[in-house]
């Protein structure tokens, strides 16, 4: 179990204002990151190695799924037409073929493993969606919502086990122990999705409860992105297990950052509806450490949030509805309890770097990763 602090406490009611990033490290510190590693570049070299090989996988599908997933991954528009769509962040792939430098192994040794990354990542994306019945998905319909709920259970499938014909083909040992890498991080990974479900029909969860389900649903699959490229390229496990680290304290302040961002995110940058995370009941960090704050915002929050399970009319609630329950959230002290814990897995996460010997180079891009993962708009 993480060393967790204590719940947020109550403070001063604020703005709640949408769209804003979650500052980690001190300007003048991260400006000297910045000038050091193009985080843009990083991504797209992830990207750019990783696509024609993902885009090989696909074509292995029988149809329609083969173009389902392709309009998933924002290749195609809902009529077949290319597109030049908007195929998500690529921080895994990009940090899956850094993994690889580690090792002294050229980036390509990670391509493979970001694939296999990328594939069981958005067969997750597909399935969630259709679980929390969200609509839109980086600016347009879900795949559930165009094709129907079949294609995305039948495509979500096919991407796992694709997964891992894309890493156990390689034949090597390597291969073998990252595949076994890969089956553990996506267990647990839907073991959070299962907690993650559970939770919104539970009127309190613990804090510790949601940070577990965090590092189950976001920290394990980034943890085996930072780790499968230098287990391909012959890393120890001492090796892989710190990277692992690394990787799952990222999540959780990626998942931290995600929560800020739907409740208070612009829709404009997430692609998602306003209020997002409320309208589906989540318990996500805000809402918990709110909760558990104690005090007058925390005691009617609680309530409201009890009156709108039982609500035969929540899914008509106004804008302004939701945002009085932000506005609560807010001042109970849970936006910034969890831009707080976002900043400290984000020191944890850098931390774990000190346990692996690599090139400078390497070190810098890992921590750029992480300063850009935590500080981010989408």
């Amino acid at each position: 179990m993480l060393n967790q602090r204590p719940a947020a406490g109550p403070r001063t009611p604020g703005t709640a204002t949408r769209g804003e990033t979650v500052p980690t490290v001190p300007p003048a510190e991260k400006a000297a990151r910045e000038t050091a590693v193009d985080v843009a570049a990083l991504l797209e070299r992830g990207r750019t190695l990783a696509t024609p090989v993902l885009r090989a996988a696909i074509d292995r599908l029988a149809p329609p799924m083969d173009t389902v997933s392709a309009y998933h991954f924002g290749w195609i528009d809902a009529d077949g037409k290319p597109t030049a769509g908007d195929g998500g962040k690529a921080v895994r792939p990009a940090l899956a073929v850094l993994s690889a430098e580690v090792t002294g192994a050229a980036p390509e040794v990670g391509i493979p493993g970001a694939v296999a990354v990328e594939l069981v990542h958005n067969f997750s994306l597909l399935h969630d969606d259709l679980m929390d019945g969200d609509e839109q998905r980086r600016h347009r319909d879900t795949v559930w919502k165009v094709h129907g709920p079949a294609q995305a259970i039948l495509v979500g499938d096919a991407l796992f086990a694709l997964a891992n014909e894309v890493l156990l083909e390689l034949g090597t040992v390597e291969a073998g122990r990252a595949t076994r890498r890969l089956t553990t991080a996506t267990r647990a990974l839907i073991d959070g999705q299962a907690q993650d479900i559970s939770y919104e029909h539970r009127d309190r969860v613990s804090v510790e409860e949601c940070l577990e389900m965090e590092g189950n649903k976001t920290g394990a699959l980034l943890a085996c992105a930072s780790s499968i490229g230098a287990v391909l390229g012959g890393a120890d496990d001492r090796t892989a297990d710190a990277l692992e680290k690394y990787g799952y304290h990222l999540g959780l302040a990626f998942q931290a950052v995600d929560d800020l961002l739907g409740i208070w995110g612009d829709p404009v940058s997430t692609g998602k509806q306003t209020w997002s995370d409320l309208r589906q009941r989540k318990k996500s960090l805000p809402v918990v450490a709110a909760l558990a704050a104690g005090g007058s915002a925390s005691e009617r929050l609680g309530e409201m949030l009890a009156a709108d399970a039982k609500s035969s009319d929540f899914a008509n609630f106004s804008e302004e509805e939701f945002a009085a329950r932000a506005a609560l959230i807010e001042e109970a002290g849970g936006r910034e309890w969890t831009a707080d814990e976002a900043r400290r897995q984000h020191a944890v996460a850098v931390e774990a770097l000190d346990a692996v010997d690599m090139p400078d180079r390497v070190r810098a891009q890992f921590t750029a990763l992480a300063d850009f993962v935590v500080v981010r708009k989408r």
